[in-house]
């Protein structure tokens, strides 16, 4: 599934969160949004997903103009949003349609592609972050949409729990071939997943650079191409901008 955004804006409270941001994603592509907090990242997201209609511009899945949620888009957001009173398995099920035996089958094989074998009838208050995020992406993934769009997804975990899913979301894209869009603010996490990266700058959010990652996939952490691009990145950013001597004035005399 392609997608194809044309100079989205969107306003509340008749302040801009971002505006005229037009961008690609082709059809098994990953791209990541990046940029500082503030920038727009997740209104676009939703703006995509159909979850809000009250943007200007227009956005084409598969070339036709959508207005609206699908079935073809999976949803992973920052909190796993499980319900408490259902189990792993039900959690992945709910909202299926047709037979329970055939549902409860496919929901199991993805329990097992996503680590989750043996923990069918956890409920969710039994679970770490971790497991309870794979049980998310397992949930979104049983529909078979064609594309997934994940708004920061690894962003409360641990860092070693956070290396593991990357891997296995990469895996998962190997397997299913989804198109994605990943909304992050962590710069590893889209050098290592992204085959584009979109930086989105300033408040309200523009669009500022349009990023290729030609390294293939799984990409080493010490590729010397991608620390380049990191450091890229930063200076886009201005995450590390000096501090003006007035400043450290200041600072000296506290």
């Amino acid at each position: 599934m392609s997608i194809k955004v044309q100079q989205v804006s969107r306003l509340f409270n008749g302040e801009p969160a971002v505006q005229h941001v037009s961008f690609k994603a082709e059809k098994g592509e990953i791209v990541g949004l990046l940029g500082t907090s503030g920038c727009g990242k997740s209104t676009l997201l939703r703006a995509i997903s159909g979850l809000d209609t009250g943007y200007d511009g227009t956005i084409e899945i598969n070339g036709h103009i959508n207005r609206g949620t699908s079935k073809d888009l999976g949803l992973i957001f920052q909190e796993p949003r499980l319900m408490p009173w259902l189990t792993v398995l039900e959690n992945v099920c709910f909202g299926l349609e047709g037979k329970a035996k055939a549902n409860k089958k496919k929901a199991k094989e993805l329990l097992q592609v996503v680590g989750l074998e043996g923990f069918e009838h956890y409920y969710p208050k039994q679970l770490s972050g971790g497991m309870a995020q794979r049980t998310a992406i397992a949930r979104a993934l049983v529909t078979e949409p064609d594309t997934l769009l994940l708004d920061e997804p690894f962003s409360a975990l641990d860092a070693f729990t956070k290396l593991q899913l990357q891997d296995m979301l990469l895996d998962l894209w190997q397997s299913y071939q989804p198109t994605m869009v990943i909304v992050t603010h962590d710069i590893d996490e889209a050098l290592t997943l992204c085959d584009r990266v979109i930086i989105l700058k300033g408040q309200p959010g523009e669009l500022y650079k349009n990023i290729e990652v030609k390294q293939p996939k799984p990409r080493s952490k010490g590729d010397a191409g991608l620390a380049k691009l990191k450091e890229d990145i930063i200076d886009s950013l201005e995450v590390t901008k000096k501090v003006a001597p007035t400043s450290q004035k200041h600072i000296r005399e506290a």
